[in-house]
């Protein structure tokens, strides 16, 4: 059964927030994500779970609220999959620790408007 657009955003904030709260829990800061490549394998997975959510989403809602982000978390998705050895971390610790708060709570709002 295919989800609706409602599934999928609280599926990306539950997410998000699972890995926000296990980077406080275990005190991962930008320094420690940039340096050890087993945080990276930790959060890489929660970020693809999150850029796939955001790709299904349908072109409907995606257009309504099109002052989002969509493509780039979507696309963040694909270049963890499909280009790993070629991630520049230092863009992947900014989206982590600055863009993905103000994405999520908008995402919040957009929930709420459903």
């Amino acid at each position: 059964m295919k989800k609706t657009d409602y599934e999928r955003l609280k599926k990306i904030v539950s997410t998000w927030e699972s890995l926000s709260q296990e980077m406080k829990e275990r005190d991962i800061t930008p320094d420690k994500l940039l340096s050890d490549e087993f945080l990276q394998w930790a959060v890489t997975t929660p970020l693809y779970n999150i850029g796939e959510q955001v790709y299904q989403l349908t072109d409907e809602l995606k257009n309504k609220y099109s002052e989002q982000p969509w493509n780039m978390v979507a696309g963040l998705r694909h270049r963890l999959v499909h280009d790993y050895d070629g991630i520049n971390w230092t863009i992947i610790v900014e989206v982590v620790f600055e863009e993905m708060d103000p994405f999520i709570e908008k995402v919040k709002q957009i929930i709420k408007e459903l």
